[in-house]
């Protein structure tokens, strides 16, 4: 499976956008993440500071807990009262170091731990009040439950500011030297109030004493020089002064006795002022641990801001500069789309359309490609490049037009040419007939009469295709059964066309030529596909405002593909000048429908060959009791033979199906109309043709044996000779000539063939003809011809 690439530059260009945001994102994200790492690390040492002063807070006032106990219990029995109070004030110490573990800060554990060493105190208070407390046990529980609180140090392991992480080294060093100086004054306080060391307890008095040293060491090493001041400061009082001279008479007293009493309050009193001195200092060393730690969330708390703020200017400036490169690549190649477009759907179309439509001056060359000014350089070059496609486009298609429409005026007027040659042939060969009176001559000339007017058609076909008109027009309607006829002058072996059931009606003079051309396509290529034994037939019927003309064959029928291929070209939905020529009866029926509005579709028949019906509009149609002029010239310049009648039913040909059909007039014509007809059935036109109503259906009679039939619409089938000629009636000179529609009918009767006349029956035959052709020419109005 390949990967999905994009396609667009819109999509390339987000591509990129995603990568280097994604990396900038990737790295700003690692920085970011310290930065709110360190943000909550000094939120945590803050919140840490907050708990190592709750802490020493409540071992400043267990330290003297610590030593009003140790003192009551050696003797001083005023240290009751203030042992009552500093009992109060060590439990309020206590309760709020319990609401500052609430707040989760690092360490809060361990002190949590450290406070379970306090769970004896109540007992430890009971004992001291009823008597029972030794001095040096009570001495020992608050000593070691002070000494697992200072022992807890939290925030240490967290600080990552130097200057931070001295300050709570200071801080510490400072409790612990702060501790001990408790544990020597209570410790003290006993021995001072008992005027004496126990056993074991001078010993125990040197190790507080060298511990409190130590870490007064450990804080010089630790603290700033200002912090160091202070203490000194704190140390070097007068109450300091008098401190150590009861320090220096318990350091002589290595036997046990004092040597000089030393009053347990007043040391009390001193050691507590140097301890309350140490607790500012510590207080100061806390609050300056507090201002750093703010300082550093600030400082954290900006840089993350920076950083956040970097970051998305960073990606706001990477979106910029995408969007901004999008727009310059893609809002000037959307334009020079749409300019391709314009050229190759409008501009280059038109012109073409111009170069047909003009026919002397030439089309201005097209506007030259434009793009923003703005539009960079290779965009430029594009839009250049276009420029010079279109021009080289507009020299071609210039070329191809003019080609095209001189080559569109050489075929129209090479047909009328022809079309005036061949009328004037015409017109020779009638003089001919006229004066003619040979009967094998006369048939020559009749066939010769019947290949002009098919030559005629070819040309009006050659016209049709150019866009041209017909220039052959009538000023009145035309019965459709003449017009019908008139086609079937221009197509070959006529004679196997019957027309069956054809409603009368008349079609508009002007379009009389049209309609017969396109009838004499459909009728030809029914000819040419069907066996040479069977008949083609013709069916008209009207349909409301509308006619209907069928065309019915026997042939061999189509394909459904090339049945769909040939309606499509019927339809006018193609162009000559691209396909091969033997489809160009196909394009002048298609030609001619589009000028008439007529309707022409092919349609299976229902037993077999193919149905080819024609829709006509009611403007083709004219007056059905219009006077009857003159039938077309088409039909007067048909072969001698018979020309097929109106009739319901005709002797039932000779139906043997040939192993193939005769080979038509022209193979190219084979896919032009290869219109198969039905044999005795329905002929069905239920089917709705193209743009129009469903019609009803009618059907086509049996042939029936029978030497004549009646004529439909009026029309009589007359009697005819051997040669094929109309037996008339003679009449005289000076009476009107009735026309061909008015003749009574005749009834016609089966009988044996005319018996051979003799050269001078057919003279006088013949010179009645003429003289009845001459008198029928002269009588009837004459069609109007503009010849082009």
């Amino acid at each position: 499976m390949e990967p999905i690439r994009p396609r667009t530059i819109r999509a390339r260009l987000r591509r990129i956008l995603i990568v280097s945001v994604a990396l900038v994102l990737a790295l700003l994200t690692i920085i970011v993440t310290r930065e709110v790492t360190s943000f909550r690390e000094t939120g945590d040492t803050a919140d840490t500071v907050r708990l190592a002063l709750a802490v020493q807070d409540l071992v400043h006032e267990v330290q003297r807990e610590r030593g009003l106990t140790n003192g009551l219990l050696g003797g001083d029995a005023t240290a009751r009262t203030a042992l009552g109070n500093q009992r109060l004030a060590t439990d309020s110490a206590l309760r709020e170091l319990e609401t500052t573990l609430d707040r989760q800060a690092p360490g809060a554990d361990l002190v949590r731990t450290a406070l379970t060493q306090f769970s004896g105190v109540t007992a430890t208070r009971g004992d001291v009040d009823s008597g029972r407390a030794d001095r040096s046990a009570s001495f020992t529980f608050y000593t070691t439950a002070i000494g697992a609180l200072v022992q807890t140090r939290p925030g240490l392991d967290h600080a990552q500011d130097s200057r931070l992480w001295r300050g709570l080294q200071s801080l510490y060093a400072l409790g612990d030297v702060k501790e001990f100086t408790g544990q020597e004054r209570g410790f003290l306080n006993g021995v001072f109030a008992a005027g004496g060391f126990g056993p074991g307890e001078y010993l125990k008095f040197l190790d507080i004493r060298a511990a409190k040293q130590a870490a007064v060491t450990d804080f010089e090493r630790d603290a700033t020089p200002a912090q160091r001041s202070q203490l000194y400061s704190a140390m070097r009082t007068d109450a300091g002064a008098r401190a150590a001279d009861a320090e220096a008479t318990a350091v002589a007293a290595d036997r046990g006795p004092l040597t000089t009493a030393v009053d347990a309050g007043d040391w009390w009193r001193d050691m507590s002022s140097i301890i309350d001195g140490e607790r500012d200092v510590q207080r100061g060393i806390g609050g300056e641990i507090t201002s750093r730690a703010s300082e550093l969330r600030r400082e954290a708390a900006l840089r993350l801001a920076l950083y956040v703020l970097a970051a998305a200017l960073a990606i706001a400036v990477q979106v910029a500069l995408v969007v901004s490169s999008v727009r310059a690549i893609v809002r000037p190649l959307a334009e020079l789309a749409d300019e391709a477009d314009q050229v190759a759907g409008h501009r280059l179309p038109q012109l073409i359309a111009a170069w047909q439509d003009s026919e002397s001056a030439d089309p201005d060359p097209p506007e030259p490609v434009r793009v923003d000014e703005s539009a960079g350089t290779e965009i430029a070059s594009v839009a250049g490049a276009l420029d010079r496609v279109q021009t080289t486009a507009y020299e071609l298609a210039s070329a191809q037009a003019r080609l095209r429409r001189n080559t569109t005026e050489s075929m129209a007027n090479l047909a009328r040419r022809n079309q005036n040659l061949v009328r004037r042939q015409l017109g020779l060969i009638s003089d001919f007939e006229r004066e003619e009176l040979d009967p094998s001559a006369l048939s020559n000339l009749f066939e010769l009469d019947h290949l002009a007017t098919r030559m005629r058609r070819n040309a009006e076909s050659l016209l049709v295709l150019v866009g041209e008109s017909s220039p052959r027009r009538w000023s009145k309607p035309i019965p459709l059964t003449d017009v019908i006829r008139a086609g079937l002058s221009e197509v070959d072996d006529y004679r196997r066309v019957v027309l069956r059931r054809v409603d009368e009606i008349a079609v508009a003079g002007a379009h009389v030529s049209e309609v017969a051309h396109m009838l004499a396509e459909l009728i030809e290529n029914g000819l040419s596909f069907s066996p040479p034994d069977l008949e083609v037939e013709i069916y008209g019927r009207r349909l409301g405002s509308r006619y209907m003309i069928a065309v019915v064959d026997h042939g061999v029928g189509m394909p459904a593909d090339q049945l769909a291929t040939a309606n499509a070209r019927l339809r006018g939905q193609a162009d000559f000048l691209v396909a091969p020529t033997r489809f160009l009866g196909h394009y002048v029926v298609g030609r001619l429908a589009q000028r008439l509005d007529v309707e022409v579709e092919l349609t299976v028949s229902p037993t077999s060959g193919v149905v080819a019906r024609l829709l006509l509009p009611p403007e083709l149609l004219g007056d059905p009791a219009a006077e009857r002029p003159t039938p077309p010239e088409d039909a007067k310049h048909a072969a001698g033979a018979q020309l097929p009648t109106v009739v319901d039913a005709m002797p039932e040909p000779s139906r043997g199906r040939h192993s193939s059909a005769r080979p038509p007039a022209a193979d190219d014509h084979r896919a032009d109309f290869a219109t198969p007809a039905a044999t005795d059935a329905v002929f069905d036109t239920t089917e709705r043709l193209p743009g129009g109503p469903a019609t009803g259906s009618f059907a086509i009679p049996a042939a029936s044996p029978g030497a004549g039939a009646e004529v439909s619409g009026g029309v009589p089938e007359v009697q005819r000779t051997r040669n094929g000629l109309v037996k008339r009636s003679r009449k005289t000179r000076e009476h009107t000539s009735t026309p061909p529609g008015d003749v009574p009918p005749v009834e016609r009767t089966a009988g044996p063939p005319a018996a051979d006349r003799s050269p001078d029956q057919v003279r006088s035959m013949l010179a009645g003809f003429r003289s009845g052709h001459r008198r029928g020419q002269d009588e009837l109005p004459r069609a109007e011809e503009t010849i082009g």
